[in-house]
């Protein structure tokens, strides 16, 4: 049995273990678009939207607060405990690589996110009537990319946080600055102009989940290029997460 595998499985325990990590992390994306459908107003068509239903337009954001609670708010808090109750200097000793602890941390917070996504689609779909992705292998890219933009961030903010306290306040402001760039606390029409062009290139990419999702008609004809959004937010995965490679600390 590899050291991955066994690495894998016991961080999955450990998550199942974390109320707060599966609740807020998993489960309340599909529940605060399921509760904002229970108003009859945001299910209705809309000429602000372009007459799209609100809850339609509103989907892709639900997601997203999901994934940066995992990728942001769960995983450096994970490993910066790991790190002050010194089980990483323990496992030091061990022949395990950095990479693979990284590696079962990404795998579990993947599966979750996967797991989010299915759960809120579904969902959506069910109860609200929220069509399915109408562009399924853009919006499968977007998510993936989007998601490993913000896992990146959120390992690196892990690999160098001295503390638990200091890695749970370094990712609330990075959760917050990100959700909010990308337009999910308030709606992009909301935001000035700047700021949404910014949040088009924002992880985890509200904009290319919703271009995914709902197609040009639905995103604005203004929306960036989503090749480009999407290019980023690959770099960005990139960067960061070879940077929290490097920069790993056991102690």
């Amino acid at each position: 049995m590899s050291a991955l595998y066994r690495l894998t499985v016991a961080e999955a325990k450990l998550f199942l273990r974390e109320p707060m990590a599966v609740v807020f992390g998993v489960l309340f994306p599909t529940a605060i678009l399921l509760g904002l459908g229970l108003v009859p107003a945001l299910r209705a068509p809309s000429e602000e939207f372009g007459g799209v239903r609100f809850v339609e337009l509103w989907a892709p954001s639900a997601l997203v607060l999901g994934l940066g609670i995992v990728g942001l708010q769960h995983i450096p808090s994970a490993v910066a405990t790991y790190r002050e109750r010194g089980i990483l200097r323990r496992m030091s000793t061990t022949p395990v690589h950095p990479g693979t602890v990284l590696a079962a941390q990404l795998i579990v917070a993947l599966a979750a996110a996967v797991t989010a996504a299915t759960l809120l689609i579904v969902s959506a779909r069910l109860v609200l009537d929220v069509p399915l992705p109408r562009h399924p292998f853009m919006f499968a890219v977007a998510f993936l990319l989007g998601f490993g933009a913000v896992l990146a961030i959120g390992m690196l903010i892990a690999a160098v946080a001295p503390t638990s306290r200091a890695a749970t306040g370094l990712a609330t402001v990075v959760y917050m600055v990100t959700m909010f760039a990308g337009g999910v606390f308030l709606p992009r029409f909301l935001l000035p102009d700047f700021l949404m062009r910014l949040g088009d290139y924002t992880p985890p990419g509200a904009q290319a989940l919703l271009l995914g999702w709902s197609g040009d008609a639905v995103a604005g004809t203004a929306a960036s290029p989503q090749l480009l959004q999407l290019g980023i937010m690959a770099l960005v995965a990139v960067v960061a997460g070879a940077a929290a490679a490097k920069l790993f600390r056991w102690e």
